[in-house]
């Protein structure tokens, strides 16, 4: 389908940012849908929003003329929509339309794998939909009859809808939490192991699927894609030291999330709150890095995530910046413990990640000596699986270790 996308260029918004980053972000979320050819792009510069139709009469007539030259089916609005506002624009330009947070929701359902996943989607996308009952369709103007016992005499056909997605909400929210029940159930699991999980966040795009897979060897979806990541995968990693981490890929945040997308999407984002470690990847070469970086942390916060976590800034794409711009960031970061620059491309950069990642996780060792009986040759196996059998010697009554562990491998002896 041939789309094009227009980004409003609000005067009276405070908070708007370059147009032009803004459109090409646009235009690379509606390339992450399949099947959609994008035609064109641009900036619609607004003096104020039009409440009917977004934009000004002269601006929806010139529009309509261009669109239907060239065979546009479907418009995409980098921004909010109202449904009024939706309704009127399709109806005028003959063709579907589609805002911000639609837009999402369709890469969302698209991207969706696990059961976990497609439920989120399905819950948020209900969400949505309900905000756009109100005077969205001219069906919904009707009345319809009924016995009483499938909705009242004279109930409009939009209450009927509202109260089937009502339906389909409860019944969705009861499947997901079996779902996510049973996640706890293997993050509870994983406890027992325990090892450190270090998540990976990051704006949508800036590298993170890449950077996981250079680091793990894992075959995850790493494209110049929006949203190329949505389920969150998980692997082993294993550190020079012998230390094992479980290393999480989140999907990507992006500016103005919709609220029904950061709540629906919170138990796919609890890795991050279970999390000993965070690695923020940034993409260094972006314009707007710096606004990138102030909605993941808006978000993070959004989540619970609190400042007691540590965080490493990845300062990913380095293979992108040259010149001077290059060794200024290569400075700025060698001056910083918790910033590191790198490329997951070419991997320059990479050993410093790992000692970063490393120096979060050393732990002081004692020697300690234990008397395990003979019958104990579960906690026995235990210990030499961990490696912390220095010597080993048998007697009357059993075995006389001396070992030489962390803190954590203690209490995690402890509990077994």
């Amino acid at each position: 389908m041939r789309a094009f996308v227009l980004h409003p260029d609000i005067k009276a918004d405070r908070n708007r940012r370059i147009p032009e980053n803004g459109l090409a972000e646009a235009v690379a979320l509606a390339a992450a849908l399949p099947d959609i050819d994008v035609a064109g792009a641009e900036v619609v510069r607004l003096p104020r929003v039009h409440p009917g139709t977004l934009f000004g009469s002269g601006k929806v007539a010139e529009l309509k003329e261009r669109f239907s030259d060239a065979g546009i089916g479907l418009v995409l609005i980098d921004g909010p929509v109202t449904p009024v506002q939706q309704r009127n624009l399709e109806r005028e330009w003959k063709l579907k339309l589609l805002d911000r947070t639609g837009l999402i929701l369709e890469i969302f359902a698209d991207r969706a794998q696990t059961r976990e996943g497609v439920l989120q989607v399905e819950l948020a996308a209900l969400s949505y939909q309900r905000t756009r009952l109100v005077r969205a369709w001219t069906h919904l103007e009707r009345q319809r009859g009924g016995m009483g016992f499938v909705g009242g005499p004279g109930e409009t056909q939009q209450e009927t809808d509202r109260r089937a997605i009502d339906d389909a909400v409860v019944r969705i929210k009861g499947s997901l939490a079996k779902v996510v029940k049973t996640r706890e159930l293997h993050r509870a699991a994983r406890r027992k192991v325990p090892y450190p999980v270090v998540a990976l966040v990051g704006y949508t795009n800036a590298g993170k699927s890449t950077l996981f897979n250079r680091l793990t060897g894992a075959a995850v979806l790493a494209k110049d894609m929006l949203f190329a990541t949505l389920d969150p995968t998980m692997r082993g990693l294993v550190l020079p030291s012998g230390q094992k981490l479980i290393l999480s890929d989140t999907v990507g945040f992006i500016s103005d999330l919709p609220t029904q997308l950061v709540a629906a999407f919170r138990a796919t984002l609890e890795e991050v709150l279970e999390a000993d470690l965070i690695l923020h990847v940034r993409d260094i070469a972006h314009p707007e890095t710096a606004e990138q970086k102030a909605d993941v942390q808006d978000i993070l916060g959004k989540l619970g995530v609190g400042a007691e976590v540590p965080l490493i800034e990845v300062w990913n794409k380095l293979d992108l910046v040259s010149g001077p711009d290059r060794e200024a960031l290569a400075v700025q970061a060698a001056r910083a413990p918790d910033i590191v620059a790198l490329s997951a491309v070419t991997g320059e950069g990479l050993p410093g990640l790992i000692e970063a990642i490393a120096a979060q996780f050393a732990e002081a060792v004692s020697d300690a000596s234990l008397h395990l009986p003979f019958a104990d040759g579960k906690r026995r196996a235990w210990l030499h699986g961990e490696g912390v059998v220095m010597a080993e010697t048998a007697g009357d009554a059993g075995y006389d270790l001396t070992l030489r562990w962390t803190e954590r491998q203690r209490q995690r002896f402890g509990d077994l």
